[in-house]
């Protein structure tokens, strides 16, 4: 990476990435990151830009809210391109997703703006994002209704096997998280691990369900663990 970056210093993509890199070795590069940055918001618009990558280095290793920033001064730049809302619309979810502190209600609100926004623009890509969105709303009491009609409108439509896997896995967190409903969300983690897929959600299921032996269905859940096949 970083004789890819040195033969070509002009690719933001590259360097972004390369930032990256050093970071994770444990370099502080946060200096390094602002001032690529005020390169990336000069250049064209695109996929290889770097805003993307270097966005993630803002989110791991200065902060999510100068993440927020930096696609905030993208988009006002070029309010218009659906591309910018997406990365925007991304740091709204993990600031709020991961944050220890009440969301404030102007940031939830953008947050759910984007994410409409984003699901208008991609339509054949929203499933994700739509599950997002459900979780933003149930960060407020008052959204709690809202991320249900989201779940039940995903559970009742057509999906291929390994969406309904990721939807059933994020279901049962919400479940558990969000509505306190531990044997339902057992139920839903169930239907994640007996589809016979491997991916990142059906082991999240297993070791979820392993987790809970001493749950109420603690004999439902030995015998259904035993009963597993794999894929």
């Amino acid at each position: 990476m970083r004789i890819a970056q040195e033969q070509d210093p002009e690719n933001l993509y590259l360097a972004a990435h390369y930032l990256d890199q050093r970071a994770m070795r444990g370099e502080r590069i946060e200096d390094e990151a602002r001032e690529l940055a005020t390169k990336v918001l000069r250049s064209p618009v695109s996929s290889y830009s770097g805003l993307k990558p270097l966005l993630r280095v803002y989110r791991k290793y200065v902060s999510v809210d100068e993440a927020i920033d930096l696609s905030e001064k993208a988009l006002k730049n070029h309010p218009d391109e659906r591309y910018l809302k997406r990365c925007a619309a991304l740091c709204y979810e993990r600031k709020l997703i991961f944050s220890d502190s009440p969301p404030k209600k102007s940031m939830l609100d953008r947050a759910v703006s984007l994410h409409q926004e984003v699901i208008r623009l991609y339509p054949h890509s929203s499933l994700m994002k739509k599950i997002d969105l459900a979780q933003i709303y149930a960060l407020s009491r008052d959204g709690l209704a809202k991320a249900d009609k989201i779940y039940q409108e995903l559970l009742e439509s057509d999906l291929e096997l390994a969406d309904k896997q990721m939807l059933y896995n994020r279901y049962a967190i919400y479940l558990h998280f969000q509505r306190q409903d531990g044997n339902m969300s057992i139920r839903y983690h169930m239907k994640a691990a007996e589809i016979p897929q491997q991916s990142f959600f059906r082991k999240n299921s297993i070791k979820v369900l392993e987790k809970r032996g001493r749950n109420s269905m603690c004999g439902d859940i030995r015998e259904f663990l035993a009963n597993l096949q794999e894929p």
